[in-house]
């Protein structure tokens, strides 16, 4: 860990330096804003304590320019005597986090060091245990990390984006991300329908509105983008505004200013847009529905989601990942899933993708007895799609019981889960031995397949078999 002491009392400085005794961290002292500024660009710093006599030099804020090259470190500002106060409050508004008056006890530098490590520790397991969520939520496929890889460097910008994909395919989720991942993690991250919001109030819903400005209005009321000031607003089914919307937010993306229906002056605001929607908006803009310069504004990185059906490696971490969130939720202890029911999971198309999967979950938890989800636990048109395989995957189990397969108790990959192939192969094998002596054909029709693709998964999976 290594700490910044810029201050230009010499005494103060070399005090602090000879008495410090903290573990694995490296003190790093300054005494004039010229070291200051070098030390800044060629160390790497995770706390600085900085003497508010040295945070302005030729103009240049020293606060904004170290949060600019490491932000993360956290900042705290000496103040002198009671005239600096003043500077040291208005340092707080720029990205300091606290200010302190000397004199001021070494061992309360400690101590604010120590407090200080141990919150970046966690910070760091935190981010490395998000880093495995992300990976095992949105799919280990090569789309999936071209996508994340991207999230990864575009998160810490302010640049807009815009995520594209069907419904319920995680488009806020990942919007989610992106906020999380940025600076502005601490601030409000505010989502918004656009479809939802009637016509007539979208606009006071969105950028606020002035007491008196139409009837209803009975006081000044703040807009959803003065709600995101400092985080992010996320903008789903931006397809849906009126063209008058759109040149307000095409505005706001130009100036970074809004102006409340019914006022006169516009509100300079810092707010990261992140845009989403299933429609094709290039189509829209053929039509005259959707302005091209507003696309172009919102299209500075474009993210699309591929739908559930073509990441279903995914599908066994999103079933642990509602079961674990439901059960508590509806005070149900489930265990696992009988095989049948793994299986039509992973057959289904899911045609509403991950938020179709989730009301899917909740729906068979409801249902579940004895802590198994169990086939009949899940939703009809599950069923319906899987119907013969699912029928006969149903019969098996009334004739041979088996143990549940077992869930996942947490995302940290610990405990083994099967991956669909392995689900896929056992369940061929299982369904061949109890149709021994049938024909290929009515096999795979008991399946729901063809005999050439039944064939060619014998074939994959090295099973042995012979008519």
């Amino acid at each position: 860990m290594q700490i910044l002491l810029a201050d230009p009392d010499a005494q103060f400085v070399h005090s602090v330096f000879d008495s410090w005794h903290l573990p694995e961290s490296v003190l790093l002292p300054v005494l004039t804003e010229r070291e200051l500024i070098a030390t800044i660009e060629q160390k790497s710093i995770d706390l600085a304590f900085i003497n508010v006599q040295l945070l302005l030099h030729d103009g240049l804020d020293i606060v904004s320019f170290l949060k600019e090259r490491h932000p993360i470190a956290e900042i705290i500002v000496l103040a002198d005597h009671a005239s600096g106060i003043s500077i040291a409050e208005n340092a707080l508004t720029r990205g300091a986090s606290r200010y302190l008056k000397k004199p001021i006890k070494i061992s309360a530098l400690e101590e604010i060091a120590q407090k200080c490590k141990q919150q970046q520790r966690e910070t760091s397991a935190n981010r490395l245990m998000e880093d495995h969520v992300l990976d095992s939520l949105l799919g280990d496929t090569p789309e999936m990390r071209k996508i994340l890889k991207t999230v990864y460097k575009i998160a810490p910008t302010t640049s807009t984006v815009l995520i594209t994909g069907e419904s319920g395919s995680g488009k806020e989720f990942l919007a989610n991300v992106v906020h999380r991942l940025s600076k502005r993690s601490s601030e409000p991250f505010v989502a918004v329908n656009c479809g939802a919001i009637p016509e007539n109030i979208v606009e006071s819903e969105l950028f606020g509105s002035r007491k008196g400005a139409f009837t209803g209005a009975i006081a000044d009321k703040k807009g959803l983008f003065e709600a995101a000031s400092g985080g992010t607003l996320f903008l789903d089914e931006v397809g849906e505004l009126s063209l008058a919307t759109q040149v307000k937010l095409l505005r706001f993306l130009q100036n970074k200013e809004i102006r409340r229906v019914g006022d006169s002056e516009n509100r300079y605001l810092d707010v990261r847009i992140i845009a989403a929607t299933n429609k094709n908006l290039k189509q829209a803009m053929l039509e005259g529905k959707f302005r091209e310069d507003l696309y172009y504004r919102l299209n500075t990185f474009h993210l699309h989601l591929p739908p559930l059906r073509e990441r279903q490696i995914v599908i066994p971490r999103l079933v642990s990942y509602f079961i674990l969130k439901y059960k508590q939720e509806h005070g149900k202890e489930v265990n696992g899933l009988d095989s049948a029911a793994q299986m039509a999971l992973a057959a289904y198309r899911y045609p509403g993708n991950i938020r179709e999967l989730e009301n899917i979950i909740e729906h068979a938890i409801v249902l579940s007895e004895g802590g198994i989800i169990r086939l009949e636990d899940l939703p009809e048109t599950v069923l319906q799609e899987n119907l013969p395989s699912a029928r006969m995957l149903l019969s098996l189990q009334e004739q041979q019981p088996e143990e549940p397969l077992p869930l996942l108790p947490d995302l940290s990959g610990k405990e083994k889960i099967l991956t669909l192939g392995e689900l896929e192969r056992q369940y061929i094998i299982h369904t061949l031995t109890q149709l021994k002596g049938e024909k290929l054909d009515e096999i795979a029709k008991i399946l729901g397949i063809s005999r050439t693709t039944l064939w060619r998964k014998i074939k994959e999976n090295n099973i042995e078999f012979s008519e």
